[in-house]
């Protein structure tokens, strides 16, 4: 096969990408197709239907006994684990390793005719919560292994070779990682310089490129590679487009090299790395899915995998909850236990509240995933982005009642004769999950995207900014019948009648609020769309405030949903339940409340500007009196002392 040069996307050099066709390769690459309904997707358009989370989705008899029984056995072998151990350390031992693999924890989404478990996603998510309760490392190992590693992409795209192939071996505990992220692209992968070539004889294709942040790159026998096919021609004369591919590489091949293991302000255990591939021929039968489809798969793959995230997110909540209980009970301030006092009280209200919240949101995303007849791609991203938000706060208000005591570590609690409380290793763990997997600014622009859909597709040329004066006039007609159709409902609602959702007692007025508030926001985005039109898409502080909104009031309904099915099922915590809700509700509300009216009111012009006026330099002058890089090595700087030049191969090998 021959190359072919075209002036694309993904023919040309990562530096000479446009806007433009950044986001060409972006669309593209999104699923459009809403041929499910989404309760999430409803609420950015006014559309509060309440019946697509309620009553509560319920689990089949037979996922709910074989969870239940694997919880047990996991939780057995959790307590034979030391935490402390791999914070000390920076390594998960083989044998913990060997004692999942023996579990099936690598396998507990593979389907048990691969060899796997079979779990449902709300028990693969309970589980990842148990793990990272011992280490949050061991949360990420097993998400990244099982979420958007092997195992996922090939159950979802594999043919039935590739899945006999590698999915018992990954449900035996080869672990697996996903190589999407490079040194120079992150969340613009029209800019990937990663190239799979294929090669004269149509068989196979010849991978070069560099990886960076491998989360499990280190020790992973398998790998999924996203990487960029020129476009060429076939020795039959076929003309290939190429595009971004994806591919299952075995690490055992000759060229791979595993250059560095990152180390990190958190998650101490994890293996991840940088690895560079020279000339590594992978078989062309290694291909998932088509050339040009990696890019999809990627996304697919992450509308499922973010979930894993907030399940540790809960994990966190319950631990901060337990901590924050134990200590304002035992620490006594001016006579009274800390957690009597006002000001510590709310802070223990708002862990209390929100933990409850974050396991409804988990928990409601992952039964609708696992009962199938939803489309949550807008609720997983939701449920992502809020939950890392909200229990990084939690974390910090853990660390606050704890004063001191929270800002120092276990080991020197424990040295001191103190109980040995990781609150500032918490806080430290939970700060990348607002990072990886989606940052929140991109999730924000991601879930925008999706809200905002109904008003680009009715808009048409209105939104572009290419089009012509003609075209604009044109689509002015279309979008006049569409919001001529679609406004009027957004003026009333079952919200402003005091009897609606009365099955919900207390809690209904905060159902009342989300209705009411859910076309609020429709009119919001729609009074912005019409001010800026192809400019909204600029508008990033505007569109991530529709966003947490949104994600709020899904919040909210899923609280309150969650109230009212444990009333049902277990009435001696059904109460306690509805306190919790009507709490987290009452918090929320305030927040959504300062929100709205941010939209309008804001410096977002104002720091615009600034911003600008800081990267060109005008502001330099403020940044004296600090040593800089040239002038020493302070705390903050970093030591430009030239490494040594040989690479290291730290790939090491685990076979369960």
């Amino acid at each position: 096969m021959t190359s072919t040069t075209e002036n694309s996307a993904v023919g040309r050099s990562s530096s000479t990408v446009t806007a433009a066709e950044a986001r060409a390769v972006a669309e593209a690459a999104r699923e459009q197709e809403w041929s499910r309904p989404s309760f999430a997707k409803g609420l950015y358009l006014g559309d509060f239907d309440l019946g697509l989370i309620h009553p509560w989705p319920q689990a089949r008899a037979d996922d709910v006994e074989r969870g239940e029984a694997f919880m047990t056995a996991l939780r057995e072998y959790c307590q034979t684990m030391d935490g402390r151990a791999i914070e000390r350390d920076s390594r998960i031992p083989d044998r913990h390793l060997a004692g999942l693999a023996e579990l099936g924890v690598f396998g507990m989404k593979i389907p048990r005719e691969y060899g796997g478990l079979g779990l449902s996603l709300v028990y693969y998510g309970r589980a990842l919560a148990l793990l990272g309760s011992v280490h949050p490392s061991l949360g990420a190992l097993i998400s990244a292994h099982q979420s958007i590693g092997v195992p996922e992409p090939v159950k979802v795209f594999g043919t039935d070779e590739q899945k006999q192939q590698y999915l018992p071996r990954c449900a035996a505990g080869a672990i697996t990682a996903f190589l999407l992220t490079e040194p120079d692209v992150g969340s613009d992968p029209a800019r990937m310089g990663c190239t799979a070539i294929p090669a004269d004889d149509g068989g196979s294709y010849v991978l070069d490129g560099v990886k960076l942040w491998t989360t499990n790159g280190v020790i992973a026998e398998l790998v999924v590679v996203m990487a960029k096919v020129p476009p060429y021609t076939a020795p039959d004369g076929t003309e290939h487009k190429g595009g971004i591919t994806a591919f299952v590489v075995d690490m055992d091949s000759p060229g791979i090299t595993v250059e560095n293991r990152n180390a990190f302000m958190g998650l101490h255990g994890i293996e991840n790395g940088v690895t560079r591939f020279h000339q590594v021929r992978v078989p062309a039968a290694n291909r998932l899915g088509k050339e040009g489809q990696g890019l999809k798969i990627a996304l697919t793959t992450l509308n499922t995998g973010r979930l894993s995230i907030p399940g540790l997110c809960v994990a966190a909540g319950k631990w901060s909850l337990k901590i924050a209980r134990e200590w304002s009970n035992a620490r006594t301030q001016w006579g009274r236990p800390v957690g009597k006092h006002e000001a510590v009280g709310k802070k223990i209200a708002f862990i209390a509240a929100t933990t409850f919240a974050l396991e409804a949101v988990f928990e409601l995303c992952a039964e609708m995933a696992d009962a199938g007849q939803k489309d949550i791609r807008i609720e997983a991203a939701l449920a992502k982005l809020w939950s890392t938000e909200l229990s990084c706060q939690i974390a910090d208000e853990l660390v606050q009642i704890r004063g001191g005591r929270g800002f120092e570590t276990a080991d020197s609690l424990e040295a001191r004769g103190e109980r040995a409380v990781a609150a500032e290793q918490l806080f430290r763990d939970l700060r990348i999950n607002r990072i990886f997997e989606g940052s929140s600014e991109i999730m924000r622009l991601l879930i925008a995207r999706e809200a905002v859909d109904a008003h680009l597709a009715a808009a048409g040329d209105l939104a572009s900014a290419d089009a012509s004066l003609q075209d604009k006039a044109r689509a002015a007609v279309g979008a006049t019948g569409f919001y001529a159709r679609w406004l009027p409902k957004l003026v009333a609602g079952a919200g402003m009648d005091p009897r609606s959702y009365g099955e919900f007692g207390r809690l209904a007025r905060h159902l009342r609020y989300v209705e009411r508030a859910s076309r609020k926001l429709a009119r919001q985005t729609f009074y912005g769309m019409g001010r800026w039109q192809a400019g909204l898409e600029h508008k990033q502080a505007f569109l991530g405030r529709i966003v947490d909104i949104g994600a709020e009031l899904f919040a909210m309904a899923a609280s309150c949903s969650r109230a009212e099915a444990l009333l049902r099922s277990n009435p001696e915590h059904g109460a306690a339940a509805f306190e919790l809700a009507d709490a987290y509700c009452e918090q929320a509300r305030l927040r959504v409340d300062a929100s709205f009216e941010q939209l309008w009111k804001n410096t977002d012009d104002a720091d615009h500007a600034v911003s600008r006026k800081v990267l060109a330099g005008d502001y330099a002058w403020l940044e004296a009196g600090i040593l800089d890089s040239s002038e020493g090595t302070g705390p903050w700087i970093a030591d430009a002392t030239p490494g040594p030049s040989a690479r290291e191969n730290l790939h090491r090998k685990y076979r369960a």
